[in-house]
């Protein structure tokens, strides 16, 4: 970093890195997001905010593309040496911000951090241990066939291990990882990133400069210095790009949308992302919800297009299953069903002509437009003679609730940690068992133990073709027993002044590429 020795909280000193900075790398951009990094340590929370502070200031062994598959960072190439193990070659000349140099040693040093981490653990769960053959050659090794190691690598980010080693002066140990705490990791910093952190406010402001050393000399970014500044009202966010004050904003709500596109001097990118939004409907708390011709008959009451057309505004993309497009488990032959008639003859069917009274409960402020979602769907069920009693709740008080699956039908949304079909399955429809986890957040109680093998044997298979046809049978077959009510993945949106070309560094995992940003 660059004689990084001031304005952080308490004085704390970075890494140390060559003053110089390139003359490609000129342009600063002011950038607004909702919230700044509660820590300068990567492994102490798994976050959007802490990924997309990783990607600027670390790099990954691969990360993900726009088509959702992998291009090699820090690792330049790997290779399946057995269902279990996976080997990867590590790019040679690659320098910290301490000026420390990578070598496997620092990979080695990062796994077994992650593998302690609270937050990071349980992704790290399927790996036995790691092989180190030379200072760039080492192996990545599984209990069992793996097919998602890939994915998981993309959440390898090598931290410099002799800067993170040893003790600070008051004795505490330099690698630890505190939650919520002051730590020497959650206040210093050498990765090999693009961006240094040369001054940090929590809550205030934070100013990264550009890492003369960058490995990546073909990268087209020419960004030098990035200023961000958490601001938490959306309109004063929008407000403040349109009025020029900042260059670069996320999020951007779907109430501002035509603020920007209507701004001669912003644009506006938006994409289709990767968390679903859905109700379960509790089975052991409704008899009626256990008939799968009511579930049907719900599926079928259900307009998800015109919730995102004029709930969401546009800003959302109709679902019919959980996996969105990209993902391994997408079928691409299901479709929203919209039906009232239909439903009214299923519930007909089902001995249910009269109807029922349900609870449904949801949030208020944690998903866009939750609580208008929510009265949408009530009203929805009314023409089916289902009468809503509808509470929402700010999300503090929400997540109680839904632990204690306090409601008849409850609302969540879900992004896939490992940007995989698989996750969405084992946390939201796989038959509840607090001993392991699974179903953890299945509020709906549903339970098919056939579907859950499924999902275990698409596991450990790492022929992805046919994994992804066991993924795709699995949302068919939810999607006959309407085992949930899918209603739309949140659609993504960043604004920026005309001059910068934020489209090429945007992806649906929300944390965009800045070190490869162009500034014209």
């Amino acid at each position: 970093m660059k004689k990084l020795l001031t304005a952080f909280v308490g004085s704390m000193a970075l890494a140390a890195a060559p003053v110089a900075m390139s003359a490609e790398a000129n342009k600063e951009l002011k950038m607004a997001y909702d919230a700044d990094p509660v820590t300068l340590d990567i492994h102490e929370q798994l976050s959007g905010g802490i990924l997309q502070l990783s990607h600027m200031t670390f790099d990954p062994l691969v990360r993900w593309n726009k088509e959702l598959g992998f291009d090699g960072r820090l690792a330049e190439s790997w290779e399946r040496i057995d269902e279990n193990t996976m080997r990867f070659k590590l790019r040679e000349g690659v320098k910290f911000h301490s000026g420390n140099e990578l070598t496997t040693k620092d990979v080695q040093f990062t796994f077994n951090r992650l593998k302690q981490s609270q937050d990071f653990k349980a992704i790290f769960k399927p790996f036995s241990g790691i092989n180190v053959i030379d200072d760039y050659t080492f192996e990545l090794v599984t209990s069992e066939p793996y097919p998602l190691l890939l994915n998981t690598a993309t959440y390898i980010f090598p931290l410099d291990s002799e800067f993170y080693s040893g003790k600070t002066e008051d004795g505490q140990a330099k690698d630890a990882i505190v939650k919520h705490g002051k730590s020497f990791a959650s206040t210093n910093m050498s990765g090999t990133g693009p961006f240094t952190v040369a001054s940090r406010q929590q809550g205030v402001r934070v100013e990264f400069e550009r890492f003369d050393d960058y490995w990546d000399t073909e990268s087209p970014g020419n960004v030098g210095k990035i200023v961000l500044t958490p601001i938490k009202e959306n309109n004063t966010r929008v407000s403040a790009l349109l009025s020029g004050g900042v260059d670069f904003v996320a999020p951007v709500p779907p109430t501002d949308l035509e603020r920007i596109r209507n701004d001669k001097n912003s644009a506006l990118v938006t994409m289709s992302g990767t968390r679903i939004i859905l109700f379960h409907m509790n089975q052991e708390r409704v008899e009626a919800f256990k008939n799968p011709k009511v579930r049907q008959a719900i599926a079928h009451a259900i307009n998800q297009e015109g919730i995102a057309a004029k709930i969401m505004k546009g800003f959302a993309t109709p679902a019919a299953q959980m996996s969105p497009e990209g993902y391994q488990g997408h079928n691409p032959s299901l479709a929203p069903r919209f039906d009232v008639a239909k439903a009214q003859e299923l519930m007909k069917e089902a001995g249910y002509e009269d109807g029922f009274t349900i609870t449904m409960m949801a949030p208020n402020n944690r998903y866009v437009n939750d609580a208008k979602i929510a009265q949408a769907v009530a009203a929805m069920l009314a023409r089916i003679n289902i009468t809503v009693d509808l509470k929402t709740l700010p999300k503090a008080q929400y997540w109680p609730e839904y632990d204690n699956r306090a409601a008849d039908m409850m609302m969540i949304g879900w992004h896939a940690d490992t940007e995989d079909s698989a996750n969405f399955f084992e946390f939201l429809t796989f038959c509840p068992d607090a001993d392991s986890g699974s179903g953890q957040y299945n509020a709906g109680n549903y339970c098919n133990p056939e579907l859950d093998a499924l999902v275990e044997k698409a596991n450990v298979e790492t022929d992805l073709d046919k994994r992804a046809a066991m993924l795709q049978e699995v949302e068919q077959r939810l999607y006959d027993e309407a085992a949930f009510i899918p209603l739309h993945w949140q659609d993504l949106a960043w604004a920026s002044k005309k001059n910068v070309q934020i489209e090429p560094i945007l992806n649906v995992m929300n944390f965009p590429y800045l070190g490869d940003l162009v500034v014209e």
